[in-house]
C-alpha cells in the first residue's frame, strides 16, 4: 500500500509518530511506500518559519500568551475561522503533491494537515481515505474535521471524549500514540548498563522534548547536588547550549551522570531507569507508559501538555513537580513511596498502547481493501 503521512515539525512528536508508524508499515508490509512530508515546509518554507518559528518563540517566552490563544481557538470561533480560511489557501499546495506519489490512504500527525486535506475532500478534489492520528492526551478542536474516515486516539478515555464532542462512535479507534515498536522490546538491564558504564542503583532520566526547554538544568542541579545514591541520565534534544551547561556541572559531583543531546538510545535510558523527568509531551509519555516508567512532570507547555499533565495526575499514572517543590525532599519521598511507584507501574500496564503501529496499520490496510 502506499501512505502518505503529513506532519508539521512543532516539537518533535507528531514527526516522531510518523516516522513510528512508516517504520513498521515498510518493515511489515510487502510492496509498499511510505513518504513522511512537512507539510508546511512543502507547500512553502518561509510560511513553515513563521507558522512553527512563531509557535515555539511564544512556548519559550510568552507561554501565557500561547496558552490564551490555544483556549481561545477551542472555544471562540473567530480564530478557528481564520484557521480555516488560510489552510483551505494552503491546501492547493498539497494537491501536486498528492496527485505526483497517488497514495492509498493519507495520515495526519497534526491537525493543520488534518484540515487542509479534509478541505480537498470536502470541495471533491480528493477522494482518498483521511486518518487522523492525534498525539496528545486530550482532544482540541482543530482535530474535529469533517470528512475526517478514522480518528486514532490514545486510549477508550480520549474515545469517550470524542464521542461526547460529536464524534460518531464507529470513526473512532482507542489505538493509542504510535511508538516506535523498539520500545515493546524485551531488552537486557544488566547489559546496557554496562553499556553505557552506567551504576545499579537507583536511575533518574532527565528529558526535556526535542527543544530541551523547560526547568531541566534546576532539577539537574538539585538531584546532582542531593545525598540520595542515585545517578542521572539528562538528554538535551537539540538544545546544545543546556547540554554545555550540564556538562561544566559533572566535575562538582561523584555521581554517576551521562549526558546526551539528540538520541535514538531513549528505549534503552528507559529500560535502566526508575523514573523518568520530562515535560508531558504526548510522545514522550507514551513511550514511558510502554516501558512502565513512572512519570515526573515538569514544565508543561500551556495548552496540550497542560492538558496531559492534568490526564496524568487524575489516573494515577504521574507525580507533578511545580517549581516550589523542586528540593531534595520530594525525590526522597517519592523513592521512599513504593505503594505510589508502583500504582504509577499498575497503571501504565493499564493505559498503554504498545502496539499502535501495528493496529493503525491494519487499520489502513482494510480502509483501502
Amino acid at each position: 500500500m502506499k501512505v502518505l503521512l503529513l506532519s508539521i515539525a512543532a516539537g518533535g512528536g507528531h514527526l516522531r509518530a510518523a516516522e513510528s508508524l512508516k517504520n513498521y508499515i515498510l518493515k511489515t508490509q510487502e510492496d509498499s511506500r511510505v513518504e513522511i512530508v512537512d507539510a508546511l515546509k512543502y507547500i512553502n518554507p518561509l510560511v513553515d518559519k513563521l507558522v512553527v518559528g512563531s509557535y515555539i518563540k511564544t512556548i519559550k517566552t510568552l507561554p501565557k500568551i500561547y496558552e490564551k490563544l490555544y483556549d481561545f481557538a477551542e472555544y471562540e470561533e473567530t480564530l478557528t475561522d481564520f484557521s480555516y480560511m488560510a489552510n483551505r489557501i494552503l491546501s492547493y499546495k498539497l494537491l501536486d503533491l498528492i496527485e505526483e506519489f497517488k497514495p492509498d490512504i493519507i495520515g495526519c500527525t497534526h491537525p493543520f494537515p488534518l484540515e487542509m486535506v479534509t478541505i480537498l475532500k470536502t470541495i471533491k478534489k480528493i477522494n482518498i481515505p483521511v486518518v487522523a492520528i492525534l498525539t496528545d492526551y486530550s482532544v482540541h478542536n482543530f482535530w474535529l474535521q469533517n470528512n475526517t474516515d478514522a480518528f486514532i486516539v490514545a486510549n477508550e478515555d480520549i474515545k469517550n471524549e470524542m464521542i461526547e464532542r460529536g464524534i460518531p462512535e464507529k470513526k473512532v479507534y482507542p489505538f493509542g500514540i504510535p511508538v516506535d515498536i523498539r520500545f515493546t522490546e524485551v531488552l537486557d538491564k544488566e547489559k546496557i548498563r554496562k553499556d553505557l558504564k552506567l551504576k545499579n542503583k537507583t536511575t533518574f532520566l532527565i528529558m526535556g522534548g526535542s527543544l530541551g526547554i523547560g526547568q531541566i538544568e534546576k532539577i539537574f542541579m538539585t538531584l546532582m547536588a542531593s545525598s540520595l545514591d542515585i545517578q542521572i541520565i539528562a538528554v538535551c534534544g537539540k538544545n546544545e547550549k543546556l547540554k554545555r551547561s550540564l556538562e561544566r556541572f559533572v566535575t562538582r559531583t561523584h555521581k554517576p551522570i551521562s549526558i546526551y543531546g539528540y538520541t535514538d538510545l531513549v528505549p534503552e535510558f528507559m529500560t535502566v531507569s526508575d523514573f523518568i523527568i520530562t515535560k508531558p509531551g504526548g510522545l514522550t509519555v507514551a513511550e514511558s507508559l510502554v516501558k512502565k516508567l513512572p512519570i515526573i512532570i515538569f514544565s508543561p507547555i500551556p495548552g496540550q501538555e497542560e492538558r496531559n499533565a492534568s490526564y496524568l495526575l487524575n489516573m494515577g499514572l504521574a507525580v507533578r513537580l511545580y517549581p516550589k517543590e523542586l528540593n531534595e525532599s520530594f525525590f526522597t519521598n517519592l523513592i521512599n513511596n513504593p505503594i505510589r511507584i508502583e500504582q504509577m507501574k499498575k497503571m501504565s500496564e493499564v493505559k498503554a498502547k504498545p502496539y499502535a503501529v501495528r493496529d493503525i496499520t491494519e487499520l489502513m490496510k482494510n480502509m483501502i481493501n
